[in-house]
């Protein structure tokens, strides 16, 4: 699996941005995926999850203001980002992996195998 993700840029606080993450490969019938970010000096984080029953989970510091979604094709991966803040300024990474049939644990709390080389994000007041 391979994940390529696009759609990152400049922005003006209060502004909207796409992020899209091109999805190749087979993940599977079972998975789960999700955005990260990583902003300098500060460790990786995760914003959303999604997974193959369609459960979505947000960090506290994103939620009503992020939407993952996942194409039904499973070919891209969005994250709609709005009301962007400074502090939403990062490199924003998407994420993969293949789960077993059955499992029933948290997308937020799994390791991820597959990522992106991510896409920067910067918002200015």
């Amino acid at each position: 699996v391979q994940l390529v993700e696009s759609g990152g840029g400049s922005v003006q606080a209060l502004g909207s941005l796409r992020l899209s993450c091109s999805i190749s490969g087979d993940i599977g019938s079972n998975y789960c995926m999700g955005w990260f970010r990583q902003a300098p000096g500060k460790d990786r984080g995760g914003l959303a999850t999604i997974g193959s029953d369609g459960d979505t989970r947000y960090a506290m510091s994103v939620e009503g203001r992020f939407t993952i979604v996942l194409d039904n094709a499973k070919t891209t991966l969005y994250l709609h980002m709005s009301n962007l803040k400074p502090e939403d300024t990062a490199m924003y990474y998407c994420a993969a992996k293949s789960t077993a049939p059955g499992w029933s644990g948290s997308c937020a709390r799994v390791e991820y195998d597959f990522w992106g080389q991510g896409t920067q994000v910067t918002v200015s007041s």
